[in-house]
């Protein structure tokens, strides 16, 4: 590439980033914004003092990670369990047909789960609650543990499991001491992504939640009214959070390659 080409790519690259994360940094800033208008006087913490004594939004967080916590867990266990099914089927219509099954959660609009699965809680007469909303979110987690966790298992060495059931492990065992290691890296990445969605998701709470009040839900019906600077301070420290979830995954998806590599080299 030319120098030129190099300048070009810089810039709008620069810009790019500038587009997407422009509205976050000054969500960030008025956070600290010493007075609701939208200019700025001063740096003050007083919105994440009030936010902290605001009862709603504190109910409405210990529900949020509540249902994060329960589904993300569910997710993790369905969609490992899933992963493991796949990859041993013999198959290979059989596979695909299952994997893009498996798509159509995350392909879908949301707001056509959050109707469907609205009317199948009616139709089951499941009124909306913690149930109903875990059932909900572990709906839309499960694939993306499911599409974590497969890839990893194609990165196993069948040898190594055929060269412990040799040495007189029985296959259970053999099972958790080279699979489970092995895909470890998956379930982690998948379990942290689904806690992120789970987190994040808005739509399919709305028509699912029934008296529960998760944050997105309490944010979207404080925003009808005006936006309170302590939506933005609850904004940034949700932003945050996730950011550094993200960075987890990332961090512990590139140490896990590269360990794989390093024992690849080795053998």
């Amino acid at each position: 590439m030319t120098k030129k080409g190099k300048t070009l790519s810089g810039v709008y690259i620069a810009l790019m980033l500038l587009f997407l994360y422009l509205p976050i940094f000054v969500l960030i800033a008025f956070s600290f914004n010493a007075t609701k208008g939208y200019s700025w006087n001063g740096f003050s913490l007083q919105w994440y003092k009030d936010l902290f004594s605001n009862e709603l939004i504190l109910n409405s967080l210990v529900n949020t990670l509540i249902v994060a916590a329960a589904a993300s867990v569910i997710s993790t266990i369905l969609g490992t369990g899933a992963a493991l099914g796949v990859y041993s089927m013999k198959s290979k219509a059989a596979k695909n047909a299952i994997k893009n099954v498996t798509y159509l959660p995350m392909l879908s609009p949301e707001i056509v789960m959050g109707i469907s699965l609205m009317l199948l809680f009616s139709f089951a007469h499941m009124g909306g609650g913690f149930v109903s909303l875990i059932i909900a979110h572990v709906s839309f987690c499960v694939p993306t543990v499911f599409l974590s966790v497969l890839p990893k298992l194609r990165q196993i060495n069948k040898n190594m499991y055929e060269a412990a059931l040799d040495l007189g492990c029985n296959p259970s065992r053999a099972f958790f001491k080279v699979i489970v290691p092995e895909i470890m890296p998956g379930i982690i990445t998948g379990f942290l992504m689904a806690f992120t969605y789970s987190l994040d998701d808005f739509v399919v709470s709305y028509f699912t939640a029934g008296h529960v009040q998760t944050l997105s839900i309490t944010i979207s019906s404080m925003v009808k009214k005006r936006v309170s600077p302590e939506i933005n301070a609850l904004s940034t420290i949700m932003f945050v959070l996730v950011l550094l979830v993200l960075l987890v995954v990332n961090v512990r998806s590139i140490k896990a390659e590269r360990a794989r590599e390093k024992k690849m080299m080795r053998l």
